[in-house]
């Protein structure tokens, strides 16, 4: 499983690669505007990321706003969005209206921080990515 990282802060990235380092490789973004840089050299290496985990609250761009673009981004390469990546957000927003929002701009997942191992696994087992048994 090839992964994203979207994460503006060290300690929540480190948590989260250390978390997912069983199912496969993950790469690093910092903000909003990296990640979609990101997605884009995947795709078009042909290597597109399996997960994708997004933070809301970052600087420039926010993980709404890059959600938005990697929806665009997969769209106009015919990938709906039951083919493309999955995306979890993670974020320490709890609030209806973010979580509504993400949903409405094809995420698969919400975890809310901190993240907790066990919820995040079985984020994964929701959404075909892998099996809890591993962690």
């Amino acid at each position: 499983m090839r992964t994203l990282i979207v994460e503006d802060d060290f300690t929540s990235r480190m948590l989260i690669q250390e978390l997912l380092r069983l199912y496969g490789p993950s790469h690093v973004a910092v903000d909003g505007q990296e990640a979609v840089d990101a997605v884009r050299a995947a795709l078009e290496a042909g290597e597109p990321y399996d997960l994708i985990c997004l933070d809301i609250m970052m600087p420039e761009v926010t993980g709404q706003e890059a959600l938005t673009a990697i929806s665009a981004l997969e769209a106009q390469r015919g990938k709906t969005a039951a083919q493309g990546s999955r995306i979890l957000m993670t974020t320490a927003l709890s609030d209806s209206e973010n979580i509504m929002r993400a949903f409405r701009e094809q995420c698969d997942g919400y975890l809310i921080k901190p993240i907790d191992k066990a919820r995040l696994l079985g984020s994964l087992e929701k959404l075909g990515l892998g099996s809890a048994d591993l962690g």
